[in-house]
């Protein structure tokens, strides 16, 4: 006779975070990285991030006022979190600049170990977070990101893409997507003149939406050969965080699981209005990556996606890796547990073996596409 056994109580499992528990937050949950969740009480962040103070619909002025304001507070945040940190010695710095084709010039900072000039090596072009919309390219803590993976052993190119605001005004999209395909294009025809043989595109949050959308044109364009891989790091992609909280659950159910865990989704949805005013490319692939179809995305190189447990973005970064699985694209997945958006990149102090981990794996993946030799 064939026995089946119970559960030993009629219990159900809670949901996670305020999926189970809206008045859940971060510096309560179980889940948290202790060191994290420390670092980010020095700096009043452990508490639920709050709500922009007018929705997506106020008037534009007023919201390219907001992100403004954002700007300059997340700019505050990094230059504290990298204030300790001293330019590394062992890695050189030069200034490029690439044309594009609305006219303007694209700063590239070239990054590469100290007495290599002249040597070939595998290249990362480096496309850096804040919703393509904030955050400078050159603050100290991109910079330091892209010495640290300089150092060991690749060239790193940080395109200082336009942001869709800025204080030279509102540039929305595709206006930052261009300067990024059109800096691709110049690198991969000025391989000799950087020292790369190879080319992967990199990028954490609005820098991993950019680089999927840049593979992306890039295909629609016939220039994918020039892209060896990408390593989207907790891709900012499906512009869905105004979506009412029912669509978010039966969706993307961390947009409400891991809201206000260091981003308030109406706040992203501020940004994502700056970014597409018209609101005209909801579901434009080269806008928002999650849209992009398995036709889309059959013939891409190797990607690898990454994304946080505790990260309100977290199932759009799942979703895009299971398309390139069903695409056929050679992808891999990781997941960092009980980090918030971004953590392993910005708190390196507290999460320094994260972070480590991290800038090797980045290291490994651009070293394993380069040509042998």
């Amino acid at each position: 006779m064939t026995t089946t056994s119970e559960p030993t109580t009629g219990t159900a499992t809670p949901q996670p975070g305020r999926l189970g528990d809206p008045a859940a937050e971060y510096r309560t949950d179980d889940r948290a990285d202790r060191r994290l969740r420390e670092a980010l009480a020095r700096y009043g962040l452990d508490a639920p991030a709050a709500p922009p103070p007018f929705p997506r619909h106020a008037p534009l002025e007023d919201r390219l006022a907001f992100v403004r304001g954002a700007h300059d507070a997340f700019e505050q945040l990094y230059a504290a979190v990298a204030a300790e940190e001293t330019h590394r010695d062992d890695v050189t710095r030069t200034t490029h600049t690439a044309p594009g084709r609305e006219g303007t010039g694209i700063p590239l900072y070239v990054f590469r170990p100290a007495g290599t000039e002249g040597r070939p090596l595998p290249g990362l072009v480096y496309l850096h977070g804040g919703g393509m919309t904030i955050l400078d390219c050159a603050n100290r803590l991109h910079t330091r990101w892209c010495e640290d993976l300089a150092a060991t052993g690749l060239v790193v190119v940080a395109v200082d893409f336009r942001n869709a605001v800025s204080t030279d005004g509102h540039a929305p999209f595709p206006a930052g997507l261009h300067d990024c395909a059109d800096a691709l294009t110049w690198l991969d025809a000025h391989r000799d003149e950087i020292g790369a043989t190879s080319l992967v595109l990199q990028g954490e949050s609005g820098g991993a939406n950019l680089c999927l959308a840049s593979a992306l044109l890039a295909k629609r364009e016939g220039r994918l050969a020039a892209i060896a891989g990408v390593y989207a790091m907790v891709p900012y992609i499906s512009g869905g965080y105004g979506w009412d909280d029912d669509a978010k659950r039966a969706e993307l159910p961390s947009l409400v699981e891991n809201e206000g865990w260091f981003l308030n989704t109406l706040m992203m949805d501020l940004l994502v209005s700056a970014y597409d005013p018209a609101d005209e490319h909801r579901r434009d692939p080269l806008a928002w990556p999650y849209f992009a179809t398995v036709e889309d995305l059959t013939g891409m190189p190797p990607h690898v996606v990454t994304v946080n447990e505790l990260d309100p973005l977290r199932d759009e970064g799942i979703a895009y890796y299971r398309r390139l699985q069903a695409a056929g694209v050679r992808a891999t997945g990781r997941v960092n547990l009980g980090l918030t958006h971004a953590g392993e990149l910005i708190f390196k102090t507290a999460v320094g073996d994260v972070y480590d981990a991290t800038i090797a794996d980045i290291c490994r993946f651009a070293r394993s596409l380069a040509p042998a030799g």
